[in-house]
């Protein structure tokens, strides 16, 4: 039995992580959310569900004892919720952790999408970095996805660059990167310590298809 807790369980990738893990004999989720109202759907046999902001160090301590690995899946003030979930970690010998981050973080994006997307999220992004970096600087098991633009096609379909590659393409799908999760999750030796830009094979242009 692999324990998973799953951090912003309501939030759209995270969704579609529980909906490929549900009802899995061999996994056991946790999901935390600040709002359980939030959560679509019924919650599956082999969830539990905890109420609480990853801000509130205790409740995030608890509900981290006893996992295998974490999965994070936030939006905000990316980089002070990163703090405290590293913090937890360390607290409770949970080392492996799965984030889902954001394309653009390093500029490594090139040509006219890249000067594309500096100029639509490039003012969004310093909080995204600086949790990479916070993550790269711990000790944990990391694997960080830099997501391309999401959009909400029902595929699985999507290719990795490396921490220090250029990024390729422009979009991916949510139940692309829920995959990929779950891969990791599954393979926990896959992407160890590792940083990739996760993105649509042949999605390449001047910005994502759906703008």
């Amino acid at each position: 039995m692999k324990n998973v807790l799953v951090l912003g369980a309501s939030g759209q990738i995270a969704r579609e992580v529980i909906a490929q893990l549900a009802d899995r004999a061999d996994v056991k989720l946790t999901l935390y959310l600040r709002d359980i109202t939030k959560l679509a759907g019924a919650i599956p046999a082999n969830a539990s569900v905890i109420e609480g902001d990853v801000m509130d160090a205790r409740t995030l301590i608890r509900a981290m004892a006893g996992q295998d690995m974490v999965y994070a899946n936030l939006a905000g003030d990316i980089d002070l919720q990163t703090g405290r979930i590293i913090s937890a970690m360390e607290a409770t010998g949970v080392t492996r952790l799965v984030f889902v981050n954001s394309l653009g973080i390093y500029d490594e994006i090139p040509g006219k999408f890249g000067e594309w997307n500096r100029r639509e999220i490039g003012q969004y992004l310093g909080p995204y970095r600086r949790s990479a970096d916070l993550i790269e600087g711990s000790d944990l098991d990391y694997t960080i996805l830099r997501a391309a633009w999401l959009s909400d096609v029902d595929e699985v379909d999507y290719e990795t660059t490396g921490r220090f590659d250029a990024f390729k393409g422009t979009e991916v799908s949510r139940k692309s990167v829920a995959a990929l999760v779950v891969k990791v999750i599954d393979t926990p030796a896959w992407l160890s310590c590792d940083n990739v830009g996760v993105n649509k094979p042949g999605s390449e242009g001047d910005r994502p298809s759906f703008i």
